[in-house]
């Protein structure tokens, strides 16, 4: 894929850039703000985005301004939002702004080749990544409306909020496919949500739940 990257930390942006290019992607932009990368990024129309949450001049959404311009005007790019902590209203912002192609995870989880490799290429394939600190912190926002749900259902809805598929989930708990579909069908009847039938159309619909 074609890739852009703006992060204000030089070590931090040099570092996407080399695990990026290992993980054989082509990065054609790299930028220290956010302003930067809108100045050019609508000429280049990368395949994805991966942008610091804060960043110059006030350190606080300018990544998210930005991405959700992008999802907006170039709805083709998908968008990978990083940041140092959890901060669910930002990554809820970002969700509600489009459906799929979309990932919000800590800066700590790009340490490793593979996971990150893994949530560029589940965005590109029109899915949706979040980091299980953001999920579990999502969850945790709204008790009531989830104390219908099983201790069995509450782990798939997790691992569903988080952009596995029906196949990845059963493996993460042991389970069999079948089982996981019986939880997910639970799920949206206790929530009052209808399967899509797609895994980020699921995510999207337990988020937009959540922020009601």
């Amino acid at each position: 894929m074609r890739v852009v990257v703006a992060d204000d930390s030089v070590l931090l942006r040099e570092g996407l850039v080399r695990v990026l290019e290992e993980a054989g992607h082509e990065v054609i932009g790299s930028y220290g703000d956010a302003d930067e990368l809108l100045a050019a990024v609508f000429d280049l129309a990368p395949d994805l985005a991966v942008l610091d949450v804060r960043m110059p001049p006030t350190f606080r959404d300018e990544g998210v301004r930005a991405a959700i311009r992008l999802r907006r005007e170039l709805p083709a790019t998908g968008i990978l939002l990083l940041s140092q902590y959890v901060e669910v209203a930002y990554a809820q912002e970002l969700l509600g702004a489009g459906s799929g192609g979309v990932g919000y995870l800590l800066k700590d989880r790009v340490a490793s080749l593979e996971e990150l490799t893994d949530a560029v290429d589940r965005i590109a394939a029109g899915g949706t990544v979040l980091d299980p600190e953001v999920v579990a912190q999502l969850i945790g926002r709204r008790h009531d409306p989830l104390a219908s749900l099983t201790p069995r259902e509450r782990e798939v809805l997790q691992l569903m909020a988080e952009g596995r598929s029906n196949t990845a989930i059963a493996k993460q708990l042991f389970i069999g496919v079948g089982a996981v579909e019986k939880n997910v069908t639970a799920i949206f009847g206790k929530l009052g949500l209808e399967d899509s039938g797609t895994d980020h159309r699921r995510v999207l619909a337990v988020v937009a739940w959540l922020q009601r």
